[in-house]
């Protein structure tokens, strides 16, 4: 017995020793190779600094390089340099300095180069900084603290933008031709992660409550629990929507604290697994479910990503919830932060995500991209709704107007020449507003092409090219006209369209993002579909 024991514990420790000694040459063979790399890259370095013909400017060739280097990793491995410490604390809090408006870039209309651009406000958040300073939208931004826009990106000016809490901004603007001034403090600003919540009647009369989540930031789930407590208190709500369309997730666990509303103390909700040991973590409620037994159904679609996909493929995977909507989009990679030198940081990917039924969320193998190969969508990624609807969204005029501002800038247009109009829940964008919309187009010069106009001139680009008779090709030209779009008549073909959109743009410049989403509720089939389930 006791010679049976020393054998099997020499056997044990000749295992280990074995292991130990195998890991430790992976060690240092990854080592050799990651050495021999920075010595090459080291001496290509070297000798452009002495051999240049110009000065060069080190820190941004070192930062490219950096960021080449990581997209060849994967898209979520990105580099944070001190001077980006303020995109990283957005990243992970939610919050930032800065004066709390979307801003973005536009070609200036009749210039003589599409490369002449400007940036404008599109979206001044509703009791930020901008909004109580009379920014508007449409605003165009010509200097921010002296410093001219003219020329640059939104990245450029974002970062003009933000900065210390309680730093002046000196904004110059242009509104309906005339130069205006604004200055005023900087704050911290903190993105809303419960963008809208209100409660819904069903066929039956229950009143069953919608949180509208947009991402998971620190303190996230504290105001998704105060929203629902408010919902089931003051509407007496008996079911829950929660909408997790479009959010791109955030913090693994405020994802945690919201699936703990639901299921039982000690459930597990995710798993990560990674190449090192400590990046393997089993993620378990902590508390006593508020709701164990609330009916739920949750809306996902194509963009709903991360966090949002454990909090419903964990619910659905512990029969907790029904999802509704389209095939989420599969990222299951976990990122943390790491320090580097010169207080820089490195948000690194280090494990996935496996659900309570083991499967992996990740729906894409970057590990590919290294060998050359081309990425291939992995149809197991991402979470499959119980309910799969159908992506409405399609391209023809309402695309076309959307995409190029059109439903943007008449909004702005229409905001300034009416002092009141009805709440978002009973808005009705009349067919006098649509006339006047088109007349606007009119001015606007707006015209747009169908993908059946783009197809058909391809194909007598590539019939030239044929051996297709001269006949032929006449009558072909004939048909062209007839595919040339009219923007009036496509708009009287989609008007139920044009007016939910249009309304939605118009609803934002008056009640700002909640009433966007309020008014869009309306006509939202998906959420028609959701509230059958109840």
């Amino acid at each position: 017995m006791f010679l049976t024991t020393c054998t099997n514990m020499r056997y044990t420790a000749i295992l280990c020793a074995t292991v130990i000694m195998s890991v430790s040459a992976f060690a240092q063979q990854k080592t050799t190779r990651i050495d021999r790399s920075l010595t090459i890259f080291n001496d290509v370095m070297r000798q452009l600094d002495i051999n240049y013909v110009d000065t060069l400017n080190y820190e941004d060739i070192i930062e490219t390089a950096i960021n080449q280097t990581l997209r060849k990793v994967d898209p979520y491995t990105v580099y944070y340099p001190k001077k980006k410490d303020n995109d990283l604390r957005m990243l992970t809090t939610g919050k930032y300095g800065g004066i709390g408006a979307i801003i973005q870039l536009r070609e200036i209309e009749n210039a003589k180069s599409k490369d002449e651009t400007q940036i404008i406000i599109a979206n001044p958040y509703e009791g930020k900084p901008a909004q109580r300073n009379d920014v508007l939208a449409g605003d165009v931004i010509l200097a921010v603290d002296g410093v001219s826009t003219k020329g640059k990106q939104v990245s450029d000016v974002s970062n003009l933008l933000r900065g210390i809490p309680g730093s002046i901004v000196k904004l110059e603007l242009l509104r309906d031709g005339q130069q205006i001034t604004r200055e005023f403090p900087r704050e911290d600003i903190r993105m809303e992660p419960v963008d809208y919540y209100t409660s819904f009647k069903t066929k039956d009369n229950k009143s069953v409550a919608y949180i509208a989540f947009n991402e998971f930031t620190e303190g996230s789930a504290a105001d998704f629990l105060k929203a629902l407590n408010t919902l089931t208190t003051r509407d007496h709500s008996t079911g829950l929507i929660l909408d997790l369309r479009g959010n791109g997730g955030g913090i693994i666990e405020e994802a945690i604290r919201i699936v703990s509303n639901f299921v039982p103390k000690g459930t597990m909700v995710v798993e990560t697994k990674g190449q090192i040991a400590i990046s393997n973590h089993t993620y378990t409620t902590t508390t006593d479910p508020a709701y164990p037994n609330l009916p739920m159904v949750i809306m996902v679609d194509k963009n709903s990503a991360s966090a949002a996909e454990i909090v419903s493929g964990a619910l659905q995977d512990l029969k907790r919830a029904k999802l509704v909507g389209q095939r989420t989009f599969g990222k299951g990679l976990v990122q943390n932060v790491r320090p580097i030198a010169y207080d820089g940081h490195l948000k690194v990917t280090t494990s996935k995500y496996y659900l309570p039924s083991g499967r992996c969320i990740q729906a894409i193998d970057y590990s590919e991209i290294q060998k050359g190969n081309k990425l291939k969508k992995d149809t197991a990624g991402g979470i499959l709704p119980d309910i799969v609807l159908n992506d409405s969204a399609k391209v023809d005029v309402t695309y076309a107007l959307y995409t190029k501002h059109m439903f943007f800038d008449y909004s702005v247009l229409y905001y300034r020449s009416h002092d009141k109009v009805d709440l978002p829940e009973d808005y009705v964008v009349s067919d006098e507003t649509i006339e006047d919309f088109c007349r606007f187009l009119e001015t606007k010069n707006f015209t747009y092409e169908t993908e059946t106009s783009k197809f058909f001139h391809d194909m007598m680009e590539m019939a030239k090219n044929e051996d297709i008779d001269s006949t032929t090709l006449a009558r072909l030209k004939e048909l062209e006209p007839q595919l040339k779009p009219s923007f009036q008549d496509a708009i009287k073909r989609n008007v139920d369209e044009v007016k939910e959109l249009l309304g939605a743009e118009i609803m934002e410049r008056y009640y700002f993002q909640k009433g966007r989403i309020a008014y869009l509720l309306r006509f939202d089939k998906e959420l028609k579909r959701a509230l059958e389930e109840f």
